[in-house]
């Protein structure tokens, strides 16, 4: 890749990243605390959170199994099996719970808001929208983006859950470890504050960040079938890199 490449992209970037924090401020700007917007956006929140559980508690309950198993594996050989569920806990609340709920919810939700959105667009919904004097970004944008930010905390705390009811089958169904001994090591080791809060944190984080690429992504596309499928493939890859970079620097604020 040339230099004057590298150049462009990355002034296309940093473009890209000053208008979607104008478009944030758009959005932020036509948050009103009317009965009609708080329905729409309780409609959004079935659609976006509701219809996202299948995949996030599936991923969820195996990925606790493995983390048990793994876990178990290694800390047998110092003979510390008991730990395993605090090792999980930790794991699970500090960093792969937000991060694993975030990339799913990116792929499932993320995707379908952008999608929806963008066929609007191709479809001139909004432009009728406009020729009806009813703001696109109140009427459309701003509920599915509320509803996505509100969503993934609570995916995200039950994501938590049915990972740490996958890995205590595993360990006290499977490797027969005492249930007493998992559950105490788990409540003594875990810490409110240095552990639930931050995942809580995260897990805000991210569900801002993905709700305003995918609404951007979405409102942004071409007009075309080809716009909107280089929106939905954007939202995932854009989401899944930053919600990675944050993840990082969010650890390196909160330890």
């Amino acid at each position: 890749m040339t230099g004057g490449g590298i150049i462009d992209q990355t002034n296309r970037a940093l473009r890209d990243i000053g208008l979607c924090g104008l478009f944030l401020l758009q959005i932020v700007g036509r948050l009103r605390l009317s009965t009609r917007q708080w329905g729409e956006v309780m409609r959004q929140l079935y659609f976006i959170g509701t219809r996202s559980l299948v995949i996030i508690l599936t991923s969820a309950f195996f990925v606790g199994m493995v983390l048990g198993l793994q876990g178990y594996n290694t800390l047998v050989q110092f003979g510390a099996s008991e730990s395993v569920g605090a090792v999980v806990a930790l794991t699970l609340f500090r960093e792969l719970g937000p991060v694993l709920t975030a990339l799913l919810f990116a792929g499932r939700a993320g995707t379908s808001i952008a999608a929806e959105i963008g066929l609007m667009k191709a479809t001139e919904q909004l432009d009728a929208l406009e020729l009806m004097a009813i703001d696109p970004i109140e009427r459309v944008v701003l509920p599915r983006f509320i509803a996505a930010v509100l969503a993934l905390p609570m995916l995200t705390a039950l994501f938590n859950m049915l990972a740490v009811l996958g890995s205590y089958l595993f360990a006290v169904e499977w490797t027969h470890l005492d249930q007493g001994l998992f559950w105490s090591r788990m409540q003594s080791v875990v810490d409110f504050q240095a552990d639930y809060v931050s995942g809580f944190i995260k897990s805000v984080v991210f569900g801002i960040v993905i709700a305003l690429i995918s609404v951007f992504q979405g409102y942004t596309a071409e007009p075309t079938g080809r716009g909107v499928a280089i929106a939905t493939t954007q939202t995932v890859i854009v989401g899944s890199i930053i919600v990675l970079v944050l993840d990082f620097v969010l650890t390196a604020l909160l330890i």
